[in-house]
Order: structure tokens, then C-alpha cells, then sequence
């Protein structure tokens, strides 16, 4: 899927890094890179991944699918003649609000080529001990709504709410 692929690629400039937060005995720090919003942690990929799914629950709102995009490029990699392991681990939740997309899709219905909403985990082999958590960012307007929402439960993810 696109979003976790996007960490990759010549040319990736990092738009900008917010404030370092403590978080137990790790850090997670705000970073933002080829349209994408992500918080990195020492947190493992297994507590980050249950720390999101507790978040969206919490949330009142039901995933719909989780795409093992790690395992699935893993499992390919020797049939399509790569060496590359670009994952250790990854995975991409997908979810939807009933309420704020309405809301959104009212605003204008265009915005409904952004549902559902989707948060990735992972983590690279060139990072061991590190583990993201992020989600594309939005354009102005209405979806900026849906881009608060994905950077709470994100935050709630790894225990900064």
C-alpha cells in the first residue's frame, strides 16, 4: 500500500520535526515526510499495534480490515527477483466514522476518496528498536477533521493522550 511505501524514496525530504515527547522510557517524536504524518517510538511494533487497536475501539469505531502489507511484501519478494526486505513489520488498520465522514461527504462528496481511514505501524530493518505509527495527511478544508481524528488515536496508540 502506498502510505507505508512512501517512507522510501530518492529525494525524501522531511517537511518538519515537531517536539520530542517522553513516553515511559521511550520518545516518540512528530515527523512528517511525502505527505504523511508519523510518530516514531522504542515502543515494539506488537504494543503499538494493540495500543491502536484499543485507541480505535475507543474511539466507538470498528476496523474493517488490517492489511499485512509487511508479511504479503515479504512472502512475494523472492517472486518478483528482490533481496530487499523493506519491512521488518507492517501493517495498515483501516477504519471509518460514520458521523465525521457524513460529515465531511456533506461538505463536499468528493472527500469520500478518502474513506475508509487508514494508520500504519511498522518498522525498518535500518531502524531496529524503533517503531512508527502515522496516517496521510489531509488537505485544508473538512478533512482536517479526519486528520485530528487519525493523530489522536495515533497519540492514544502509543500513550500520549
Amino acid at each position: 500500500m502506498k502510505l507505508a511505501c512512501n517512507l522510501k524514496g530518492p529525494g525524501a525530504v522531511a517537511l518538519g520535526l515537531a517536539v520530542l515527547m517522553p513516553l515511559g522510557t521511550g520518545v516518540a517524536a512528530q515527523d512528517q515526510l511525502n505527505g504523511m504524518v508519523y510518530y516514531t517510538t522504542d515502543q515494539s511494533f506488537d504494543d503499538v499495534t494493540f495500543g491502536l487497536e484499543n485507541a480505535i475501539i475507543e474511539e466507538g469505531l470498528v476496523i474493517d480490515h488490517v492489511s499485512h502489507t509487511g508479511e504479503m511484501l515479504e512472502r512475494t519478494r523472492a517472486d518478483v527477483g528482490s533481496e530487499v526486505v523493506i519491512f521488518e513489520a507492517a501493517d495498515i488498520f483501516s477504519f471509518c466514522s460514520a458521523q465525521l465522514s457524513r460529515e465531511v461527504m456533506e461538505a463536499d462528496w468528493t472527500n469520500v476518496v478518502y474513506c475508509p481511514y487508514h494508520i500504519f505501524v511498522l518498522t525498518r530493518p535500518e531502524t531496529p528498536g524503533e517503531t512508527l505509527i502515522g496516517y496521510r495527511s489531509f488537505p485544508e478544508g473538512e478533512m482536517k477533521k479526519v486528520e485530528a481524528m487519525l493523530d489522536r488515536i495515533s497519540r492514544a496508540a502509543l500513550g500520549m493522550e
